[in-house]
């Protein structure tokens, strides 16, 4: 499984892009006229903008953080949302251009050379977020999950992101090869970043057959529609492993302490897709992957314009101690389970 990260372009950023170019370029490639209103939302990863035709329709504008994705990496994203959306799991999917293209890249001459941004343009859906408080709301979330997997089941990805085994080292290897630990951080952090991608390693190499994901399933990526039933949206970190990864993102907490909710996600997913329950074992794993996902995802941000304002301590002494503590209480908890299952 290829990698779609150019290491070329990590430190890009939206320095060079206004919401007036935005808007402009939305517009020419769509063919829509915008009212000149807009509303941005609070996303780091990507540049997304609300707006509105003069007509009335409404949108919403995503800009690609350069150099996150290949082009192709997004259009097969943008594929496997498309096919959910036509076997009726309810999604968002991105809407063509004039020229039949899901994703018109913006060139933007700034004071660093030529940055290119891709785009994409979806219809706007309402609908509040999703609070799951009944056993019916975890049935209905597991359900969710089980048809966008019987869709996400029929074929591979070739481009996005494989969760198995080498991916945490790869990430482990970014922090500490890339200089993002402070000097006196590294005997502390490191052995650290290498026992977690050791243990996710083991863990992956005995998970069931990869199939296609959302790959950000929390709850926060769920949309309750009064007169429509739950909507997944936001398929950007879509990829390609066990299917428990877009169970557990939808916990409240850790799986020991949420095994009534597991129950029923599983019980949910089941009416759709099979399940291997041994996969269960893989949720604080994977936990422990996305913990060192999130530290090398911020690495790569780290000198970014307004990174600082938003994660003013990264990278001091208290900041990578915090993760320390962290680390070792995650890695306690996947070791007690493996030495319990």
């Amino acid at each position: 499984m290829s990698h779609p990260i150019d290491p070329a372009a990590r430190r890009a950023d939206f320095s060079d892009l206004s919401p007036e170019l935005a808007l402009s370029a939305v517009g020419e490639a769509f063919g829509i006229e915008p009212d000149g209103s807009f509303f941005a939302y609070p996303s780091y990863a990507n540049r997304v903008y609300g707006l509105r035709d003069d007509d009335g329709t409404e949108y919403v504008a995503k800009f690609y953080r350069p150099g996150r994705w290949t082009p192709e990496a997004i259009l097969e994203e943008h594929a496997f949302v498309a096919e959910l959306a036509a076997a009726e799991i309810p999604v968002v999917a991105p809407i063509a251009s004039a020229d039949g293209d899901t994703l018109p890249v913006l060139a933007v001459e700034g004071a660093a050379g030529e940055t290119e941004y891709p785009f994409a343009l979806f219809p706007k859906r309402g609908g509040r977020l999703f609070d799951a408080e009944r056993d019916e709301d975890w049935l209905r979330l597991g359900a969710l999950a089980g048809r966008v997997h019987a869709v996400g089941a029929a074929r591979p990805f070739s481009l996005r992101v494989g969760i198995g085994p080498g991916l945490a080292g790869r990430y482990a290897d970014e922090i500490v090869d890339g200089g993002a630990l402070a000097p006196d951080a590294v005997d502390r952090v490191a052995p650290l970043l290498r026992r977690s991608a050791a243990l996710v390693d083991e863990a992956l190499a005995r998970a069931p057959a990869p199939i296609r994901l959302h790959g950000d399933f929390h709850r926060g990526n769920v949309l309750d529609r009064a007169d429509g039933g739950l909507l997944a949206i936001d398929f950007d970190d879509a990829s390609y492993g066990p299917a428990v990864q877009d169970l557990w993102l939808l916990l409240p907490g850790p799986a020991a302490e949420c095994r009534r909710e597991l129950g029923l996600i599983v019980e949910g997913y089941e009416g759709f897709m099979p399940f291997d329950r041994r996969a269960l074992a893989l949720v604080e794993p994977l936990r422990l992957l996305r913990m060192v996902h999130f530290i090398a995802w911020q690495a790569r941000q780290r000198s970014d314009r307004g990174f600082a304002e938003r994660w003013g301590d990264w990278g001091s002494k208290a900041y990578w101690m915090e993760r320390a503590v962290d680390l070792v209480d995650q890695i306690e908890r996947v070791e007690s389970a493996s030495l319990g299952s």
